[in-house]
């Protein structure tokens, strides 16, 4: 057992609880994990994890009892779990693990505190502080985790090839770690022979379920720089068994000197551009919108074409790629409900605001791109920006700045002719009262011809408008009203 300044680490009147409650059951309990972990590198956390020689699940029962908070059992897990003030408390029993090779689930038996270490994915999350009296707040590190944290190190307790092979999972976690705990002032680097494990053991990622593995790119997509991790799974060889279609974005072909960029780079500097502009403006981090960034060009392979006159295009990979979304999210058991739909409605309109931006800024096209995008159509915004890379630097900045006359456009349009999320002021049950008829294509048309005549401009969106347009385009039909 080493010490380690942890003044201040246990002030909280939880670790006072439990250590009193472990006291008195006989048992020795310690704070472990990421807990620890971010008490050195100064980040808040509101999840403990206390490791009981003994049994977690009554010590937990105990306390709850002195808390006078119910307590959620997990027996399959030997776990369990309370919270108390805003703090989320998990319990287990100090244990060791083994495996079989063909799953993930653990063979369990009681062991020591240093059998539990012993099982931890890396040895930063591995260490603990002792809530004894005797020792109180006495940091346990017997693999060095405080030596790592400082140098920015993730490494495996045990033998990377034993820790991998038995939990695949891991090799997923060690990306999302290094990627999660990464700041402009230290990067967190992956040791080299754990590097080449994660290499070898690529394979064993087919024992994981999809749902365990999205759940580790989600994590990723929402940490500050996301591409650092995708950089990792590429160089893992982990991203050809998690997203094999962003691989197909890497590399640059040149015919006659003419080269296209490396789509898998530009990717990767679009998704770090939304998570800057989402801290920029001061919002949370977008899931679903980080997940059009990854997939806007994810079609281009597939639409590639060298035209010598022009060099090479990617017609229509924005349609391309909204039809494969449904398809990515099934393969990835991701939900086929309104996110979805999201992420493929930006990936098919990508490239709309910068096709104004290149183009005369029509009232008409920005009503067009209001009305398609509508609630969305400032996610789509900020999905187009960072989508402007080049390595000039005076075209991104051209760029950028006729993107913010179409953004002010849009602002004038929308207090003008309130389009977003536009509503055809004419319906069919009131062209069937009017006319005197029942349902047929005729009512579609003229509510279309309604709806293009607003997006045109040619009338105000009112229904005053609408109706003396509608009655108009009615009698070239042969319709009079029957009122």
């Amino acid at each position: 057992m080493s010490t380690t300044i942890t003044k201040g680490f246990l002030d909280d009147e939880i670790f006072s609880i439990i250590s009193k409650a472990a006291s008195e059951m006989g048992v020795k309990a310690f704070v472990i994990g990421g807990y620890v972990r971010d008490c050195f590198l100064g980040r808040p956390n509101k999840d403990i994890d206390i490791v009981v020689q003994g049994s977690g699940i009554a010590l937990a029962g105990h306390i709850a009892g002195i808390l006078h908070t119910n307590v959620s059992v997990f027996k399959n897990f030997g776990t369990a779990m309370l919270r108390y003030k805003g703090i989320e408390v998990e319990f287990v029993g100090a244990r060791k693990e083994s495996y079989r090779r063909n799953s993930r689930k653990p063979i369990v038996e009681d062991g020591t505190l240093e059998d539990d270490q012993l099982r931890r994915d890396f040895t930063i999350n591995a260490m603990a502080f002792s809530l004894q009296k005797e020792d109180y707040g006495a940091l346990v590190d017997p693999f060095g985790g405080i030596r790592d944290l400082s140098a920015g190190i993730i490494r495996t307790p045990l033998d990377p090839d034993t820790t991998f092979s038995d939990d695949p999972l891991r090799m997923l976690r060690a990306v999302r770690f290094a990627t999660k705990l990464s700041t402009p002032e230290q990067e967190f680097k992956i040791v080299p022979e754990a590097l080449d494990s994660i290499r070898r053991n690529a394979s064993r990622m087919e024992i994981l379920s999809k749902e365990r593995i999205v759940e580790e790119l989600n994590k990723i997509l929402l940490t500050p720089k996301p591409s650092y991790g995708f950089e990792l799974l590429d160089s893992t060889n982990l991203l050809e068994w998690v997203l094999p279609q962003l691989s197909k974005l890497k590399g640059v072909e040149m015919i006659d000197g003419k080269a296209h960029k490396d789509n898998f780079s530009h990717t990767l500097q679009v998704l770090d551009n939304v998570a800057a502009a989402e801290v920029q403006a001061g919002r949370e981090p977008n899931l679903w919108l980080r997940w059009a960034a990854l997939l806007h060009d994810i079609a281009k392979p597939a639409t590639k074409r060298f035209d010598p006159a022009i060099g090479w295009t990617f017609y229509g990979h924005e349609i391309v790629g909204a039809r494969w979304i449904p398809k990515i999210f099934q393969s990835l058991k991701m939900p086929l409900n309104e996110k979805m739909k999201y992420v493929q409605k930006l990936v098919e309109l990508h490239l709309r605001p910068i096709a104004l931006v290149t183009e005369e800024v029509t009232d008409s096209a920005v009503r067009r791109l209001l009305f398609e995008a509508g609630d969305d159509i400032d996610d789509l915004m900020i999905l187009c920006s960072a989508d402007i890379t080049s390595k000039n630097p005076q075209k991104v900045a051209r760029l950028k700045d006729n993107f913010e006359l179409v953004k002010a456009k849009l602002v004038e349009v929308e207090a003008k002719d309130a389009i977003r999320n536009f509503k055809n002021p004419i319906t069919g049950d009131y062209v069937m009262e009017l006319y005197g008829i029942g349902p047929c294509n005729l009512i579609g048309k003229l509510k279309e011809q309604v709806k293009e005549a607003i997006l045109d401009g040619v009338i105000e969106n009112s229904f005053e408008a609408a109706d003396a347009f509608m009655r108009e385009a009615a009698l070239k039909e042969g319709l009079t009203p029957v009122k």
